[in-house]
């Protein structure tokens, strides 16, 4: 078997042929510098870790969710995804997580869509609605569930 090696990245500053030397790298400065730290984002890129100002609550953001009569500050972190905002607003409100649709700059968004990734921010709102679809059926249900009145109890 033959190795073999690109003499792009094989050259010394000896076989330069212009005469100059090559620069060798500085090593001081990367230690200065420290580590390169890479994170993988849910998308599945990975890129350099950001440097934060925030030590304690780093990531945490916090968002005004909305509903018809009342609005709530909520802090969750930035890459939670919308599904697990549905059962922080579960603990909160008295909607179910399939009980609730939950509108940002006019889209509905899925569960398994990012905050982050979708562009929520720092303050942003956020809009709770209940679920037509899920509405109708509890009426539905109610209507159809007998009533506890003597007076329209029928005797055999």
């Amino acid at each position: 078997m033959i190795k073999l090696r690109s003499m792009r990245f094989s050259r010394s500053s000896s076989k330069l042929g212009n005469g100059h030397k090559a620069t060798p790298p500085i090593e001081k400065d990367c230690r200065s510098i420290g580590e390169i730290q890479w994170e993988l984002r849910p998308g599945g890129m990975l890129v350099q870790k950001r440097k934060s100002n925030q030590s304690a609550g780093e990531g945490m953001i916090t968002i005004i969710v909305s509903t018809m009569s009342q609005s709530q500050e909520i802090s969750i972190e930035a890459t939670s995804t919308f599904g697990e905002l549905k059962m922080i607003l579960s603990l909160v409100t008295s909607f179910e997580p399939r009980e609730q649709r939950l509108l940002f700059k006019g889209k509905e968004r899925d569960d398994d869509e990012y905050l982050h990734m979708v562009g929520v921010r720092e303050k942003d709102k956020v809009l709770l609605l209940e679920d037509p679809a899920i509405k109708e059926k509890k009426l539905l249900g109610l209507r159809d569930q007998p009533i506890n009145n003597p007076s329209r109890a029928i005797s055999v």
